[in-house]
């Protein structure tokens, strides 16, 4: 009932206002906001067969959107993160040392990071937090949550548009398409652990 209500609105909110309800969307979609882009944007592509939007705007709008709100979670960790962790870290089992892990991490992984987060579910609301926390640099941030997400986005985009009014079934099977994302996901990690170690082992 939920989920119909939610695609109900965002049909709605989307045909009406048109990209700009398209960017505050996909804006919103990157501020932990319970809004899935597995809606957003296959709406968006059978809106662009229809001939009401044009799809590559929409791709830009859309990616635009998720920079915008990805950029506003990130200077929420940026300005607040800290200390706040600091000193509310310890009633949420948060150390010192996990910040300083996390500041250490994307200073090393940052940009990979970044981009494969666009398509894990769930991480992908987050993830800018920690990347403003540990002070990764803006303009690398930028560029990999703008790849990371035209690229996730264009999927969703693409697959709306062909399949037309049948459009709503990509939500539907979206626990199974997260699933095989984050399944490749791991399968990178893997292959790059494994091939950090075989240089390693040459050295």
């Amino acid at each position: 009932m939920i989920v119909e209500k939610l695609v109900e609105y965002i049909t709605l909110g989307m045909s009406t206002t048109g990209y700009f309800g398209l960017f505050i969307l996909m804006a919103l979609e990157s501020m932990i906001a319970p809004i899935p882009s597995e809606i957003v944007m296959p709406f968006a592509g059978y809106l662009a067969l229809q001939g009401r939007f044009d799809f590559f705007l929409a791709l830009l709008v859309s990616s635009l959107g998720s920079i915008f709100g990805s950029l506003f979670s990130y200077y929420i960790g940026f300005y607040g993160g800290r200390p706040f962790v600091l000193k509310y870290g310890r009633y949420l089992l948060l150390e010192k040392e996990h910040l300083e892990w996390t500041e250490n991490w994307f200073k090393r992984q940052g940009q990979k990071t970044i981009f494969i987060s666009r398509f894990i579910p769930v991480v992908r609301h987050l993830i800018s937090i920690p990347a403003g926390i540990a002070k990764m640099a803006v303009h690398k941030f930028i560029i990999y949550t703008f790849l990371g997400a035209t690229i996730w986005n264009l999927i969703l985009l693409y697959a709306g548009f062909r399949l037309g009014q049948h459009w709503d079934k990509i939500h539907q099977y979206s626990k199974e398409l997260d699933i095989i994302f984050v399944a490749l996901v791991i399968l990178f990690f893997v292959y790059f652990i494994w091939k950090h170690r075989e240089r390693k082992k040459k050295k």
